[in-house]
């Protein structure tokens, strides 16, 4: 065991001793940051000016912004307003073709909801609970319930208990049963 103890009395320092320098130095700075703490959301207010997110597009040009010279404007194509030397100098040549552009035929929007998924994967039940069902594919496990999308691209469509299992069957008419 130690000669002291921790609950023994600490000495208090007296009316006449000084105060150590650290601890002037440490009540000056606290002081300090609580004035700076206090004066500054003051100041930000009412300098709202001074602390403000710069407004990037302040007119018509097409000039990158903070850059002078060369390499400091935008491609000659972006200007709106350009001259008959301007349009003669910039090569239209086009670099890339969409073969039948013109004869594509746009698929309609129930066209494209009967895509099917990349790859369709089987999938098990593993578990019924509270009206979700657990499955499981070789992907991961996914929490689902009535109406979700499953990984075949088919939609649940009921849980039910047959004889004592829970069955899960989609919209396509699949029937899953747990295991």
């Amino acid at each position: 065991m130690t000669d002291y103890d921790a609950d023994e009395i600490v000495p208090q320092r007296k009316l006449g001793e000084r105060t150590p320098l650290i601890d002037k130095a440490l009540g000056a700075t606290g002081v300090a940051l609580a004035a700076i703490a206090t004066f500054f959301p003051w100041y930000a207010f009412l300098h709202q000016d001074k602390f403000s997110m710069p407004t990037l597009w302040q007119g018509n040009t097409r000039d990158v912004p903070g850059r002078e010279g060369p390499g400091g404007s935008a491609s000659p194509t972006a200007m709106m307003e350009s001259d008959a030397a301007t349009q003669a100098a910039i090569d239209q040549l086009t670099t890339a073709t969409v073969p039948n552009a013109g004869e594509a035929k746009k698929p309609g929007v129930q066209e494209g909801l009967e895509q099917p998924f990349p790859s369709a994967t089987g999938f098990k039940l593993m578990h019924v609970a509270n009206g979700r069902a657990l499955i499981e594919d070789s992907s991961g496990m996914y929490i689902v319930r009535i109406g979700s999308a499953l990984p075949d691209n088919s939609r649940l469509a009921t849980l039910e208990q047959r004889d004592g299992r829970w069955v899960m069957i989609t919209s396509k008419g699949d029937v899953y049963q747990a295991d």
